[in-house]
Formats: structure tokens, C-alpha cells, sequence
């Protein structure tokens, strides 16, 4: 193992923060679709079960921003309510419109095998404070993937309507998975030192207990489309700026207000 790593050099700093950005980025984002749900969800008990999720997965975003604080001073409400479509880096997988529950259980499941992985990985990041927060989180994202994955079998094993919309939905998301693993500028060389995990490693895991779970045990076909990511995190669909509209109407109307 490495040695713990205690001082970032300028451009290990700036990698990181773009890194940190891109992950609570992408919590907030799917956070906000997991809430449209509140009060429309199937049953009462997967209303407030999906409702955690989406507090878990902005208390997630919160710890990603609070370690990108340590390192340049920003404002986590600032960031998350007061910047546009054009400034966000998530992926376009956690912005896509809801859809109907299949379309949600499989987009979360999707996204939680790939963070529960990622955060495992990053555990063992000779990066202090990165290996804490992932150790703090990755519990929680262990028990979103128990959930989500049993929903997924559960609708591709019901009934004939369901395991329809189960399929349709993968042929709808599966584009989109790849962007997961695309690194960001300057990530391979703190991937080289030890701070980050490497993507790569993470998809081969991510691949091995996905691609079985959809194909073998809920007998769903994988749509075939390209093997890698078109396009960066800067570039959107044309579903985030709504829903950044209606995230960010509180906020922008009181912008000076102490408290929302």
C-alpha cells in the first residue's frame, strides 16, 4: 500500500475538486428524481423507502462537497442551488425524466452497483479524508443495491406487463451506463498515485455482478450500443434545466435568506 498522502499538490487539488464535484453531482441530481416520487410511489412502504434513498444519497452529495470545502472554501448550498445546466457535471443517466417505477428501481440500481463498487474502492485511498467518507457511505449504498436489485428481479420475473417495461427501460438507460466510467481531465494521474480508484477496475467489478443479475436471474436482453461514453459531463440532455428550474426556485427567489 502506498503512503497516506497528506499534502495535494495545485493540480492534484484541482483534479480532485472536479472529481468531487462530478460525484455529488451526480447524488443531487438523482436525489431529485428519486423525490418526484414522494407521495406518488406504488406502495406507502416504497414511498418513505425511496425517500431515505434519496436522503442518503444527498447526505453522499454533502460529503463529497464538504471535502472539496477543505480544499478551496466553497459553499455546498451555493453550488447545489445557484449554478446552471451548463455548469453541472453529472451524468446524463441521473437526469433523465423519471419515468414510470421500472424506469426508477433500474436507473437506482444501475447507479448503486456502480457507486457501492466505487465507494469499496475508495476505502483504500491513501487520501485520508476520501478513504473516510467512502468508508461513512458505502454501507448505506450497500443497502440501496439490496433493495433496487430485488425490485429489478422482481418486475422482470412478474407479470408480462412488468417485465415489459422492465426491458423497455433498460433499452432506454443502458446507453448511458458507459458515461459512468469515463474519467475526468486529470483523474488517471490520481488514480496513478493512489487517491482515486481506477475506473476501469470498477466497471470489470461493476460488469461481473450487474451483467448476471439482468441477464441470467431477471432474463432480461442487454440492448446493444456503443461500449464507451460519446460525450463529457458537460454535455446534457434537455431534462436538467427544468429540473434545475424547479430545484432551484426557492433558493433563487430568497438568495439572501439565512434560512430555506
Amino acid at each position: 500500500m502506498m503512503e497516506p498522502i497528506t499534502t495535494l499538490t495545485p493540480t492534484q487539488t484541482e483534479a480532485l475538486i472536479r472529481k468531487l464535484t462530478a460525484l455529488a453531482d451526480d447524488e443531487i441530481i438523482l436525489a431529485h428524481r428519486d423525490g418526484e416520487w414522494t407521495g406518488h410511489a406504488p406502495i406507502l412502504e416504497e414511498d418513505i423507502a425511496l425517500a431515505n434513498i434519496a436522503q442518503d444519497e444527498l447526505g453522499h452529495a454533502t460529503l463529497y462537497l464538504d471535502l472539496r470545502r477543505a480544499l478551496d472554501g466553497c459553499d455546498a448550498d451555493r453550488l447545489a442551488f445557484f449554478r446552471g445546466a451548463d455548469e453541472y457535471t453529472n451524468v446524463r443517466l441521473v437526469e433523465l425524466p423519471k419515468g414510470d417505477w421500472a424506469f426508477t428501481m433500474l436507473r437506482q440500481f444501475l447507479f448503486d452497483a456502480y457507486e457501492a463498487l466505487w465507494l469499496s474502492a475508495a476505502q483504500k485511498s491513501n487520501y485520508v479524508p476520501l478513504a473516510e467518507i467512502a468508508a461513512k457511505a458505502v454501507r448505506e449504498e450497500k443497502f440501496h443495491l439490496q433493495h433496487t436489485a430485488l425490485w429489478v428481479e422482481r418486475l422482470a420475473l412478474g407479470t408480462e406487463e412488468s417485465r415489459r417495461r422492465m426491458q423497455n427501460a433498460l433499452n432506454e438507460l443502458w446507453p448511458h451506463v458507459a458515461q459512468l466510467f469515463a474519467p475526468l481531465p486529470g483523474e488517471a494521474d490520481l488514480v496513478a498515485v493512489g487517491i482515486l480508484p481506477e475506473l476501469e477496475k470498477v466497471r470489470a467489478s461493476w460488469e461481473s455482478f450487474v451483467l448476471p443479475h439482468l441477464t441470467e436471474k431477471c432474463d432480461l436482453l442487454l440492448p446493444m450500443v456503443p461500449a464507451q461514453a460519446q460525450e463529457g459531463r458537460e454535455v446534457h440532455t434537455e431534462h436538467l434545466a427544468p429540473l434545475l428550474a424547479e430545484m432551484q426556485s426557492v433558493a433563487r427567489q430568497h438568495a439572501n435568506a439565512e434560512v430555506w
